[in-house]
């Protein structure tokens, strides 16, 4: 929860007000780049974490955008103040002046309301500390700017206050990214297409007037890069080869890994449920509420069986590893804060997820007596999945 303390973050003093530049300093207050923005963006982004470490994180830098939220705001404040008495002043902007009572308001320095198009969130916790990291490069820019026009010596002090903090926050954040463990380029689970993902296609070219000179450089040429001639000028045996092939259909990249993942994520998941049922069972003060209990302690315990099969289908090595941490999603995967070991039988990582392949597949897949398999529905989205547990079992795969 939050608690306001009545005490500026960093104590604003304005010795000449400038209504054109409280105007301007509107950009960081309501604007694309601004602290709102920022503090919205990163809270979300803490509340959907599922990274403990990192969600604190995400919560103290948005909570701590708040706080430059109310400064900035105290800042445009001040220096709008003689909008409110002054018609010389007012005219600087008309919109504050007399919608607003010289004060502040979610607009940005053009009178354009705020939006939550401006918030970076895709619930990929690598991808969104990338955003921010841009974010806070951005607000780094927008404050530098307004110091440069500016001319009073106690709000360049506010302002450098903020900018100075811009990097600290870069820091944090790439710092955070960094210790997740993950290759640079390594976004999502599905690999890119090999060959492809390292050609360079030099699709600017011109001679002469009708063109600058073509240039060449660490992104584009050395290591592992191909540089290739532009695909639309090429034409005839000459045509530039461009590597396109779909993966396998009956091995698809990356899916082995993201069905593995979601069936230990939903085993651990129900095991913990066959802990927990008992124990509700016991403490049960009514017949029919226990025996309710009961029965979904023997519906669990089909679902785990269910789901073991399902990873011995899999493959045997599935099914017997295990993670040395387990205290959350995104730990005790290589390069983060735990390793892959051999104990037994895999144990999921806590939390199922609420969606994905492997959800879908056993939904829509049943297995009676661990030898006949069918899908429930023909159409639905999860038979890629549904599909490659049939193919790996050498059974008869769901009609169309």
């Amino acid at each position: 929860m939050y608690h306001h303390v009545k005490k500026l973050m960093f104590t604003v003093r304005v010795d000449e007000p400038d209504p054109r530049f409280g105007n301007m300093l509107l950009e960081q207050f309501g604007g694309a780049n601004g602290e709102l923005a920022a503090a919205m963006q990163y809270s979300i982004q803490g509340i959907n974490c599922e990274d403990p470490d990192r969600k604190d994180l995400l919560m103290d830098i948005g909570t701590e955008e708040l706080s430059h939220l109310e400064v900035v705001g105290t800042l445009a404040r001040m220096h709008l103040k003689p909008m409110k008495f002054d018609r010389q002043a007012a005219e600087a902007d008309p919109l504050i002046a007399i919608a607003g009572g010289g004060g502040v308001n979610l607009f940005n320095s053009q009178g354009n309301a705020w939006t939550a198009d401006y918030l970076k969130i895709t619930g990929e916790l690598d991808v969104d500390l990338r955003s921010n990291i841009a974010a806070e490069a951005r607000a780094k820019i927008v404050y530098e700017r307004l110091i440069n026009f500016c001319d009073d010596a106690g709000t360049k002090d506010a302002l450098q206050f903020l900018m100075t903090r811009e990097i600290t926050h870069m820091k944090a954040f790439s710092l955070a990214l960094e210790s997740m463990g993950k290759p640079k380029f390594s976004i999502g689970r599905i690999a890119p297409t090999p060959g492809l993902v390292n050609q360079f296609f030099n699709d600017s070219t011109g001679t002469g007037e009708n063109g600058e000179i073509d240039t060449r450089g660490p992104w584009n040429e050395g290591a592992d890069w191909v540089f290739t001639g532009s695909p639309a000028l090429q034409t005839g045996d000459g045509a530039p080869s461009i590597v396109a092939e779909s993966s396998p259909v009956e091995r698809p990249e990356g899916l082995d890994d993201l069905l593995v993942n979601e069936l230990r994520d939903l085993l651990h998941a129900e095991k913990q449920l066959t802990k927990a049922l008992p124990k509700m069972a016991a403490a049960a003060r009514f017949d029919q509420l226990r025996e309710l209990f009961e029965l979904h302690l023997a519906e669990t315990e089909g679902q785990v069986e269910r789901l073991s099969e399902c990873l011995e289908f899999l493959g045997p090595d599935r099914s017997s590893e295990t993670l040395s941490r387990n205290d959350g999603p995104g730990r005790g995967r290589p390069g983060s804060h735990g390793r892959w070991e051999k104990e037994g039988r895999r144990r999921g990582r806590p939390g199922a997820y609420r969606s994905g392949a492997a959800r879908g597949a056993l939904r829509d897949f049943r297995i009676y007596d661990g030898t006949e398999s069918r899908a429930a529905a023909s159409p639905n989205r999860h038979r890629g999945a549904v599909v490659e547990i049939a193919g790996r079992r050498g059974e008869r795969r769901p009609a169309s």
